[in-house]
């Protein structure tokens, strides 16, 4: 992993039907049918246009041997129709199932919290240190026979961790925490090491995406020190529809594809799956462009833990940015340009010096005049210029020298506008904040980045990946996101606090949890999703989670406030936390009852 310059991880390559991944191949993208798998009419088809939308995987449910079986069936039709797209088989507390995939796929997914261990129910058990020991030879002899059978038809792995499937007995040992996700994995890693089985790739998925974050770090820590070198499949499960899905995953992703990690990935949406594909190809696009850029001469500050990072300490200034401060937001508009957004900025930038009295501005040196709520924003060459202002913006480029910055050291007056240089925007930016706290100038920062893009979905990867980092890394107090030929400008607000609240740092609306369906959802989930957030929308104090089935649900809804839960076909289970209150009820009548749920605990608001 490194932070400020990007190079791919070294991993071995696993072949997965001909279409290898790891560090010497391309990161490949793969996206998830949704379609029941015992229809193989349906799911050949939506196959083919997940293939035809650029994927070079395609995942299907198998909930148990007769699905796993059809798969096979959908391949034939596949490759009927000369396409040879790699099928890869999900499956969830069904060794049997995995067996019989084994025999007709390109690869299988397992889940470590399931395949041996039952169910979990959220129950806290005690092991002696010998009784845990029997619990991995358990592990052991359920693998040696599905490890048989994968070497026997040169079918991959990926041993696919979900935060919220972590079974009882690793969440009594280690907690519902990434730690716990990592010694999942690893307790099942280890046994294909020890058969030297190594078409194995990893995946560790939260919806919680600082979860995600430092699972995946951790897990690569771990990796080195037992010299493993295993590909990572990159995703944040249930990241939700439209913008707010693809910003979250964008932040996630990108954040981790920027350290070089990663090999193939999926942007798990609550949308059509062939929807996905284009919007992870361009975050592989946009991280690999970094490559062989100028580097970056930098190094961790003292006491920094990449593993786990924790907030940059800065002065509190003006009782408006830094310390503890939620991060701000500033937008290069001005109030009546942004008129109905329901989200405003902290500061609005005006280039002319317009301003109107009610709100805080920046403005250029010769526009500031001293009046009430107005900054000024200045240049290292401007700074002398400007000796009163009791709050001001020292706007600088990534690779200025901090030596000269010495001035500001012991200051509490000074807020620093970081701008980027060259082609990995992150790793400057957070560069030159390392050196600020080696020289002891704990300045807040503010990262300002502009895009050129005119497409939206763009511009959501772009500005996701590259302040989704910095914020992640926690080296930021607040963003200042440009689109200048985006015409929609409450849009580009809007992304701002998506970006953040998709870090976790500032909620400023209704935190959807929203899986994006396979064969085992129950109802119409985009449909679902969209009648939720109308309902819900205005709940900007709470998270929300819709998901198709139980598989998940309960566990990465362990994270959310309320949970609406597919139970069988027409029904509906809700959920308060990870506790099912209201079970099997009729799906016309849900959100009403989600509705009366909240209002019975109190959590209701009126729009």
């Amino acid at each position: 992993m490194n932070t400020f310059n990007y190079k791919r991880r070294p991993t071995v390559s696993v072949n997965v039907g001909g279409i290898y991944m790891g560090s010497e191949w391309p990161v490949r993208v793969q996206s998830m049918t949704n379609t029941a798998t015992d229809d193989v009419e349906a799911s050949a088809a939506q196959c083919l246009s997940i293939a035809y939308a650029g994927a070079d995987y395609v995942r299907l449910t198998a909930q148990g041997v007769k699905q796993a079986q059809s798969i096979g069936d959908i391949s034939r039709v596949l490759r009927a129709k000369d396409c040879d797209i790699p099928l890869i088989a999900d499956i969830h507390f069904n060794p049997q199932a995995a067996l019989a995939a084994a025999q007709v796929c390109e690869g299988v997914r397992i889940n470590p919290g399931n395949f041996v261990d039952p169910a979990r129910s959220f129950k806290q058990l005690e092991y002696t240190d010998e009784e845990y020991s029997a619990e991995l030879q358990r592990i052991r002899e359920a693998l040696l026979p599905f490890i048989a059978l994968c070497r026997e038809h040169q079918t991959a792995v990926r041993l696919g961790v979900n935060h919220g499937s972590l079974s009882d007995r690793i969440m009594s040992r280690y907690g519902n925490t990434a730690a716990g996700m990592v010694e999942s994995v690893m307790e099942f890693l280890r046994v294909f090491v020890e058969e030297k089985f190594m078409d194995v790739v990893i995946s560790m998925k939260a919806s919680n995406v600082v979860v995600m974050v430092e699972a995946v770090r951790r897990l690569v820590d771990a990796m080195d020190r037992e010299d493993m070198h295993f590909p990572l499949h990159l995703g944040v499960t249930e990241a939700g529809f439209g913008e707010d899905g693809r910003i979250k995953s964008a932040v996630g992703i990108g954040a981790l594809m920027a350290e070089g990690l990663g090999d193939t990935i999926r942007v798990s949406l609550s949308e059509d799956p062939e929807l996905e594909v284009p919007v992870a190809r361009k975050l592989v696009d946009y991280i690999a462009s970094r490559e062989g850029h100028e580097p970056i001469e930098a190094y961790y500050s003292e006491g920094y833990d990449p593993l786990s990072p924790e907030r940059r300490p800065t002065v509190e200034v003006c009782h408006s940015i830094g310390g503890n401060l939620p991060p701000v937001v500033i937008a290069s508009y001005r109030p009546d340009e942004i008129d109905g957004a329901a989200l405003q900025p902290d500061f609005y930038y005006s280039a002319d010096g317009l301003i109107d009295g009610m709100h805080r501005f920046l403005v250029p040196l010769d526009c500031w005049n001293g009046e009430r709520n107005v900054f000024p924003l200045l240049t290292l060459g401007e700074w002398d210029r400007c000796p009163t202002a009791p709050l001001r913006f020292l706007q600088l480029p990534a690779t200025t020298p901090v030596n000269r910055l010495e001035f500001l050291r012991g200051r509490d007056d000074t807020v620093l506008v970081i701008t980027p240089v060259g082609k990995n925007i992150p790793g400057g930016q957070q560069a030159l904040t390392h050196a600020l706290d080696a020289a002891g100038i704990h300045c807040p920062v503010i990262v300002r980045n502009t895009y050129t893009d005119s497409s939206s979905e763009w511009l959501q990867v772009k500005a996701g990946a590259d302040m989704g980092a910095v914020l992640l890394n926690r080296r930021a107090d607040g963003i200042w996101l440009e689109a200048p030929t985006c015409h929609n400008r409450v849009e580009v607000v809007r992304y701002a606090f998506a970006i953040l609240q998709a870090t976790r740092q500032r909620i400023s609306k209704t935190e959807f949890i929203s899986c994006p369906g396979c064969g085992r959802t129950m109802f119409d989930l985009q449909t679902t999703v969209q009648r939720v957030q109308q309902a819900t929308a205005h709940l900007t104090h709470l998270k929300i989670g819709v998901m198709g089935c139980i598989v998940n649900g309960p566990g990465e809804m362990a994270d959310a406030d309320y949970g609406y839960v597919g139970a069988a076909a027409g029904r509906i289970s809700l959920y308060k936390g990870k506790q099912c209150v209201e079970m099997n009820i009729p799906e016309e009548d849900a959100i009403d009852r989600l509705v009366d749920l909240i209002k019975q605990h109190g959590d209701w608001r009126e729009p």
